[in-house]
């Protein structure tokens, strides 16, 4: 497999829509997520997200075929209920950049493709914004979950060596639903940050043992 890898930020994003829409349907669909999502939610809600002047989005392929993708934008660009976290702890937006879905092929795992996601990620937030640190979530999951697969790894390490802490008093909720699940369930997505110039955390976001 000879994969290449190009982050994508101008007017060929739109163009990467239904790769994008039909890469999250299917590896989302998979544990920790257990998404149940349809092409045509996904397209519409991509194609706002491809609004924001600092989106960018970096695509690997095998050969002509889109085989993953990795998505980030300033976060004062993401949803209302991404930003909350931090809109509501007095924090400008402006400080930091939103680092979206990573979503690839099993049969590519564990080629470094992953690595390269967030190595290009950081490049495009440090070429198109001042924010100083960038930021993500990740579903909470138990591990008593019985649909959890015995084979499952949490991706803890692999942030960690990425530069990225978690925040343990941060967190967002989003709804979607489940497959054989009727109607959507709330769930509970942990926030990881990491400094991209060495700036400290944000006291905000530190629990209150480590803050001041």
């Amino acid at each position: 497999m000879s994969v290449t890898i190009e982050t994508i930020s101008d007017e060929r994003l739109l163009g990467v829509v239904p790769d994008l829409a039909r890469l999250r349907i299917t590896v989302f669909r998979e544990w920790p997520y257990l998404y149940d999502g349809n092409l045509t939610y996904e397209e519409d809600y991509l194609r706002a997200y491809m609004q924001s002047p600092g989106t960018a989005v970096i695509v690997a392929r095998d050969g002509d075929r889109v085989v993953g993708a990795s998505t980030c934008l300033p976060l004062k660009d993401e949803m209302d209920c991404i930003r909350a976290p931090f809109e509501e702890r007095g924090l400008s937006m402006d400080d930091f950049f939103y680092f979206g879905e990573s979503v690839l092929q099993e049969a590519y795992r564990g080629q470094g493709i992953g690595v390269r996601f967030f190595e290009e990620r950081e490049r495009h937030a440090r070429s198109a914004s001042a924010a100083p640190f960038a930021v993500f979530c990740a579903v909470r999951r138990w591990k008593t979950d019985p649909r959890r697969p015995e084979n499952a790894k949490s991706l803890v390490d692999f942030w960690a060596k990425r530069g990225f802490s978690p925040l343990p008093d941060v967190f967002c909720h989003l709804d979607w639903k489940e497959p054989g699940i009727v109607g959507e369930r709330d769930h509970m997505l942990d926030f990881h940050i990491k400094s991209l110039n060495g700036a400290p955390i944000p006291e905000a976001l530190l629990p209150k043992e480590q803050a001041g």
